[in-house]
């Protein structure tokens, strides 16, 4: 009996996490569609430009960054952006990477050093969008003339306080936001049994979100008459040689194979 009412109660708990994830990617589908549009169009623009894509993203951001680059079906122009000690939770201890992201003018540093230039697109990945980096990030890229995309909880700029020192959030420094509408804590569940909420939906809903910008970037290129930089999976026949030809018509463009 024990062993049954404990799974029928696992079950529920995980069928109201899907019902959850579900509800937000609905909600970001209906009423992020103009932003959408308007950020993959800027991506499309871009490629069809001469320019050149990157992501950003800190700690569990970074997961949605990364799930950008070098993907089967993706933009390949789009490029990591790398900050030491802050892309992904690798680094020891892991809460270094929290503490970095609250550091004055360490994006200044990071850009500075980075192939960014005029007529590139960035785009960075902040749930919170308080933190120094992200804002300052967004803030130099656009006075190097990067155009900036935004991908954030727009609740958190009405329930915290923002860290950067101009007392603005990211949102604030953006061509393109894109609300997550992610709650703030990133938490979806809560029992009375458990002392603290769980089950967070952030990264399954700023992933898709993204990926709906490519697919809406590549239909934008097609329509143009552009065909879009696409990889195919190594994992087909034909992929890697495909993958090649992409690479070399745009070797100066693509950053994570030098």
């Amino acid at each position: 009996m024990g062993e049954t009412g404990s799974a029928s109660a696992d079950d529920k708990l995980s069928g109201q996490f899907f019902d959850a994830a579900i509800g937000l990617l609905q909600r970001v589908r209906d009423e992020e569609a103009e932003s959408i549009r308007t950020a993959g169009e800027l991506l499309a623009d871009t490629v069809a430009t001469g320019g050149r894509l990157f992501a950003f993203g800190a700690g569990h951001s970074s997961l949605a960054a990364q799930d950008l680059v070098y993907r089967a079906g993706g933009l390949a122009l789009m490029n990591l952006l790398t900050v030491p000690g802050v892309v992904g939770v690798d680094v020891m201890p892991a809460t270094l990477g929290s503490a970095l992201e609250r550091v004055d003018g360490l994006a200044s540093a990071v850009l500075n050093c980075s192939p960014l230039r005029a007529g590139d697109a960035l785009v960075i990945i902040s749930l919170s969008g308080r933190n120094a980096l992200p804002v300052e990030m967004a803030l130099t890229a656009r006075s190097l003339g990067v155009k900036v995309i935004g991908v954030t909880s727009v609740a958190y700029t009405t329930q915290t306080q923002p860290r950067h020192s101009s007392g603005t959030f990211l949102k604030d420094h953006c061509d393109v936001v894109l609300d997550s509408k992610i709650a703030v804590g990133d938490a979806e569940l809560s029992l009375d049994t458990i002392p603290a909420p769980f089950a967070p939906a952030s990264t399954v809903v700023t992933s898709a979100l993204l990926q709906a910008v490519m697919a809406t970037a590549a239909g934008a290129l097609a329509e143009r008459g552009i065909e879009p930089p696409l990889l195919r999976s190594g994992n087909v026949d034909g992929g890697l040689e495909w993958n090649e030809r992409v690479f070399e018509e745009y070797g100066d463009r693509i950053f994570y194979r030098q």
